[in-house]
């Protein structure tokens, strides 16, 4: 697939200048934030300054967890770092260390080692995030150190420390979000030592990686951090080429003082091949919609063009301010700038017609083989995303009324711009290459068009301003008891402009101008029950909202559709064992989507007509269970899972009941009965390691879709070794060792398929 590096954009000039927000608002968004650290900046000065924790204290806390262990006692996710005993809600931690050992270079693979994870293969070919069913990538619930990560993009996990996925209601904590959870991924920070690692795999498909970690202390409260990644490969396992790097470099001084501050710089750069999806087929001539399969295909045949391509980047400046007015309470401010860029050339796999099949006949599973005849087609994404982000939040406890309190409490202000780029066709100016066919028996035929001469211009453009203030405050009522209660207020603006020309003419460009307003209160109340140090039992109720144009997208339908509302029960505890090596979290839980949209039958406009729900059981486990076995485990059971309300019945023709897709009482798609994962490792002798692990999920429907697709088990080992040389490790890892087929995501008409059997050995070398 090396012809495919033909980059070039040719825009027509069409991007009309779009209204900025008003002078007004965009002054008083940062002063917000302004404010708040101001305030109680002036409340420091009353602080001894003999009273800050140390640096030794504080780097020797974190060290512990991340790359030395598979569980976690800390978050950062509930907006300032807390106990993970002390969050009336759950939370799944996926440390540095479980990345290592089952070499997850990706943030999706990494997701897949928590439950109730699922993925849509959507339209644009972005992996659509479900947690319990609900969207998560949809509606910009993935967060990078608690700031929102919006934009589509292959994510890498080269620079994370770990991963948090926060399950229920995050509204109170983020604003705008889904009814399944949120997902923070933690950079690397440096810390008051130097040390540094090198990473270089090899693997199956002639796969090649090495990544750099280099922490260097640069003074007494100094240190320097750079994070560096190469990647390549011909093939993931799944018919995707890799060709990927990114670099990572944070400065951080005044580290445990009362003033620290952190200046970072990320940039990832994706240049990848993409196996957009293949089709379901039918299992007999005649077949009923009710029934699909998947083929029997090796699951790394591309059967795309040698051109395809899924380009990005991402660019990340941040600065950060910590200000400590005492030991336990602070203000963190952070300013963030992204710019992301997406390129995407390719198509979904679909069965050329009956015509041009062998025999003229149309493909299904008894006639499939070798010579049936699949077409290529077009799906393009280019789109450009610029953000701004402002963010100031303060930690820190009090005691008032003869209890003592702990408060949570920030402001925050963001911009997003998208605008979206469309392809001409003949008629309009454009060039549209003839994509060839191709055939079942020749994947990889190095078929290529010059998709250079393709003549783009600006299709929609999106611009998105809004702030939000919250408060949460934890109350200790007596030694074992606490109540928590937080609310939230967000108030956003959303304009958006379509760009229409004439599907016959170059011109002349028509102007369509959509704005939403969203103003949303989001809650939180809760109960901790804490006997003593090692057991911790919640229960809480929160709510979350998601706003119509959550997709960057309006227009007449949607434009005036109040957001949709959630609301999230929960009861659960966290265990610790009598040597706190090792931790159970448990969890019962139901999910409710108040108000979900559907579209009108009789009319064009988007309703809140319909409601769905989930309940089930949650248990999440890591640890040692002795000095020489580590286990960690996530496990997720919705025997719960019903649309108790759809689209409404059209004044004329059959109702919902009778018309594929969700119905009431149908089991919503995407959400597995069982899904979960477990992984254990055992120190065999001083020098050699041993790890094995499992991934499932049951069985799952598509969207809009009357069959289901298979569940699946896949098993991966583990083996490493520490030299004589104790700095030097080499650690094999074998991947889905049963070659098991699977859809690994999913859309009505066509999967993504889950890579097959891969080999990766890692040298790692620690100085």
């Amino acid at each position: 697939m090396s012809q495919r590096k033909t980059r070039q954009r040719t825009v027509t000039a069409l991007r009309p200048a779009f209204s900025a927000p008003s002078t007004a608002s965009t002054a008083m968004l940062p002063l917000g934030a302004m404010l708040l650290a101001g305030s109680l900046s002036a409340l420091a000065q009353t602080t001894p300054s003999n009273t800050l924790p140390t640096v030794t204290v504080r780097e020797q806390a974190e060290a512990p967890e991340g790359k030395d262990a598979l569980r976690a006692t800390e978050t950062g996710i509930g907006k300032g770092r807390q106990q993970l005993r002390d969050i009336p809600q759950s939370v799944t931690v996926v440390t540095e260390k479980l990345i290592d050992d089952r070499n997850l270079d990706t943030v999706k693979e990494a997701l897949k080692n928590t439950a109730g994870i699922t993925f849509l293969a959507a339209e644009g070919a972005e992996e659509d995030i479900r947690l319990r069913g609900f969207s998560l990538q949809a509606t910009g619930d993935l967060f990078i150190d608690g700031m929102r990560d919006p934009a589509f993009y292959e994510r890498d996990t080269f620079n994370l420390d770990r991963m948090e996925v926060l399950r229920g209601s995050a509204s109170m904590l983020f604003g705008r979000g889904s009814t399944g959870g949120a997902v923070n991924q933690v950079s690397k920070v440096p810390r008051l030592i130097t040390e540094h690692q090198v990473d270089l795999t090899l693997g199956s498909h002639a796969y090649r990686r090495a990544t750099g970690d280099f922490n260097i202390q640069t003074g007494p409260d100094a240190a320097l951090r750079i994070n560096a990644m190469v990647t390549r490969a011909d093939n993931n396992g799944s018919g995707s080429s890799l060709d990927k790097n990114g670099v990572a470099a944070a400065y951080r001084w005044g580290i445990g003082e009362r003033n620290e501050f952190q200046a970072s710089i990320y940039n990832l750069d994706n240049n990848n091949g993409i196996n957009y999806g293949i089709p379901f087929i039918a299992p007999y001539a005649g077949a009923p919609a009710t029934e699909r399969v998947l083929l029997p295909l090796d699951p790394k045949n591309h059967y795309g063009l040698a051109s395809d391509y899924n380009d990005g980047s991402a660019t990340i400046a941040g600065f950060s301010h910590i200000h400590r007015l005492d030991r336990e309470s602070e203000v963190k401010t952070q300013v963030r700038v992204g710019q992301f860029r997406r390129d995407q050339r390719s198509g979904a796999i679909r069965f050329a017609a009956a015509g041009f099949q062998p025999g003229g006949v149309a493909a299904n599973l008894t006639n499939f083989g070798p010579d049936t005849v699949l077409q290529r087609n077009l799906h393009l994404k280019i789109q450009d995303m610029d953000t701004v982000q402002l963010q100031s939040d303060y930690n820190g406890t009090f005691e008032a009324l003869g209890f003592k309190h702990e408060i949570l409490a920030g402001v925050d202000a963001s911009r997003e711009e998208k605008t979206v780029y469309a392809a001409r066709n003949a008629l309009q100016g454009g060039v549209v290459p003839t994509k060839p066919l191709t055939t079942v028996g020749t994947p990889n035929d190095g078929a290529f068009v010059d998709e250079s001469l393709r003549v783009l211009r600006v299709n929609n453009q999106y611009v998105s301003t809004g702030w939000g203030a919250y408060v949460q405050d934890m109350v200790q009522l007596t030694p074992t008891w606490k109540l928590v209660g937080g609310v939230r207020y967000d108030k956003l603006t959303g304009d958006y402009d379509a760009f229409g020309i004439p599907n016959n003419a170059p011109g002349p460009v028509t102007t369509t101008s959509y704005r939403m307003k969203v103003s949303e209160v989001s809650q939180r109340l809760g109960a901790l029950w804490q006997p003593d140090a090692l057991h911790s039992f919640h229960a809480s109720a929160g709510t979350s909202f998601n706003t119509s144009g959550d997709a960057y997208s309006l227009g007449a339908s949607n434009v005036d559709t109040p957001p949709e509302k959630s609301i999230n029960l929960e009861i659960g505890a966290k265990l610790d064992s009598a040597d706190k090596r090792f931790t159970t979290r448990l969890a019962l839980f139901r999910s409710t989507k108040l108000n979900e949209r559907n579209t009108d039958p009789d009319l064009p406009v988007v309703t809140l007509s319909g409601k769905r729900h989930v309940a089930g059981f949650e248990v999440d486990m890591s640890g040692r269970l002795s000095p020489i076995w580590e286990v960690y485990g996530s496990y997720m059971w919705i025997p719960i899972a019903r649309v108790d309300k759809a689209a409404p019945c059209p004044a004329t023709g059959a109702c919902t009941q009778n018309t594929p897709g969700e119905r009431v009482g149908d089991r919503p798609t995407l959400t597995p009965e069982h899904s979960g994962t477990v992984w254990s490792t055992w120190q065999l002798t001083p020098r050699l390691r041993m790890g094995a692990g499992l991934n499932f999920r049951s069985k799952q429907k598509p969207l809009r879709s009357e069959f289901h697709v298979p569940g699946f088990v896949t098993a991966d080992l583990m083996a490493e070794y520490r030299f004589d040389f104790e700095n030097l490790i080499l650690k094999a890892n074998l991947t889905n060792i049963t070659n098991k087929l699977y859809a690994d995501a999913l859309y009505p008409a066509h999967y993504v398929p889950g890579a097959g059997r891969t080999l990766q050995v890692t040298a790692s070398l620690k100085f």
